[in-house]
């Protein structure tokens, strides 16, 4: 194991938390430098803060161990997925030793007739459906990135399915985590609701790491539906793309995926998939249920896309045909690097009540262009949450300022139209001061939550909510 010396300098404590944490698991404690500099920077603009040293667990008991020692030494601990976040999550702002859980990657169980399973945390969405296929069911929940289902719990995850399906918040009934002091608490089961004692679940679920280490997942599951098709549809205006989904939404129209994608994310997925969709706002759609309730959703919606500009649905029924779709959605941040390779990617999102979702989008894309950025907008609409991708220069301090500039009216935008300044991605430590404004009261509680759970704020500190 190489050993990095300067890292180390002056920091006994952590020096003998690292001493500690060899003699335990070996060489599966890391100091080098490459294997630090990897688990300490995120997908987009954020700086990298290496760990001190990186641990790659094996079981919940392990993690328990680890986080006891470094309890101990009072030395930080950060709880590592697939490194796919976009906020920050898992920078180690204050060094310390950082948890590598994708080795604990078991399906522990599939429970088919109770709709449910378990499994350790560092199991994928895509080898978990992957697991499934032959039974019949399929988890919903899908974010671009092939994450990890802890790192899904832990950040409250969402996707494309969200608007039929719902977030993790749903999904996640029951958990197994490592408290800050390095006891091991499981959470929930299998029942669908309880009236006993507080949900913890939903405490631990979102908390970003912050509260505790999730270590295994209970997840809800669903039925594949007897039929599916799937369609994209372009639009005239950015307008009227945005007023066909609230139209769909307020309709009741049970949809399953419902995605808009402005001209310059279109542009982006044309060429980084090979698609060739005409480069005007364009919705994706998914329709799930009987095959006479998919024909029914498909005419009412064609209706009322044909009301507002729509044109030229390009309908995908075949899986292959429905894969390709969807995989180009899933790779629009990669997309949208391409449009401009060298530049930073700063990611953020918004959510907003549906009734102001085109005011929010189209405000934001005027925004956009009015200060001559490039910053593709694309967004889970069908519950009101978009998401833009500003693509900057990082020789030019000026285009920085004016991205967070645009970033910032954003948010506030949202917050002032009863929103939220995070519907996905989280807050890690880049939307700490937005969580503040949104929840002034709120953020009272929250702090003494994190106090009492981890009182010498070891769990990723310096995310979610400041404590001074």
């Amino acid at each position: 194991m190489q050993q990095e010396s300067a890292a180390l300098a002056g920091r006994g404590d952590t020096a003998a938390a690292i001493a500690e944490l060899s003699a335990l698991i070996g060489e599966r404690l890391s100091t080098a430098a490459a294997v630090r500099e990897q688990h300490g920077k995120d997908l987009t603009w954020h700086a990298g803060h290496p760990p001190d040293a990186v641990a790659f667990a094996r079981s919940t008991e392990e993690v328990a161990r680890i986080v006891a020692i470094c309890a101990r030494h009072r030395v930080p601990v950060i709880a590592y997925g697939t490194g796919t976040s976009l906020e920050g999550h898992i920078e180690a702002l204050r060094g310390g030793v950082t948890i590598d859980l994708a080795g604990m990657d078991a399906i522990l169980e599939v429970n088919a007739a109770d709709l449910d399973c378990r499994v350790q945390a560092g199991v994928t969405r895509s080898r978990l459906n992957a697991e499934l296929r032959d039974t019949g069911l399929f988890f919903p929940i899908d974010p671009g990135a092939d994450a990890s289902l802890g790192g899904m719990a832990a950040t409250r995850a969402s996707g494309t399915n969200a608007v039929r399906y719902g977030t993790m918040r749903e999904a996640v009934l029951g958990l197994t985590g490592v408290t800050a002091d390095g006891q091991v608490g499981r959470t929930g089961g299998g029942a669908r609701k309880s009236a006993a004692g507080y949900d913890l679940t939903r405490l631990f679920v979102g908390s970003e790491g912050t509260l505790g280490i999730i270590t295994e997942v209970q997840l809800r599951l669903w039925g594949i539906p007897e039929a599916i098709s799937a369609a994209a549809c372009s639009f005239a205006s950015l307008a009227g793309a945005v007023d066909t989904v609230i139209a769909t939404i307020q309709a009741g129209v049970p949809i399953a995926r419902i995605e808009l994608l402005d001209e310059v994310q279109v542009r982006a997925c044309n060429r980084h998939s090979g698609l060739d969709l005409p480069e005007t706002p364009t919705l994706f759609f998914e329709f799930h249920g009987s095959g006479a309730g998919v024909a029914e959703q498909v005419e009412f919606v064609g209706e009322i896309a044909g009301e507002h500009g729509g044109a030229g649905f390009r309908w995908a029924s075949r899986t292959e045909e429905r894969n390709r779709l969807w995989a180009a959605r899933h790779a629009a941040f990669w997309a949208c690097r391409e449009l401009r390779p060298g530049a930073e990617a700063r990611a953020t999102d918004v959510c907003v009540p549906i009734s102001r979702l085109a005011e929010c989008i189209l405000a934001t894309r005027a925004d956009i262009d009015a200060e001559k950025l490039l910053g593709p907008i694309v967004g889970h609409v069908g519950d009101g949450n978009f998401h833009v991708t500003f693509l900057i220069d990082p020789n030019d301090p000026g285009e920085a300022e004016r991205a967070e500039a645009v970033s910032d009216r954003m948010v506030r935008r949202a917050l002032a139209m009863g929103g939220t300044c995070t519907g996905e991605h989280g807050v890690g430590y880049g939307k700490m001061a937005y969580v503040e404004a949104e929840h002034p009261e709120g953020v009272v509680l929250m702090r003494k939550l994190k106090r009492a759970l981890d009182p010498d704020d070891i769990l990723n500190p310096g995310k979610v909510i400041r404590l001074d």
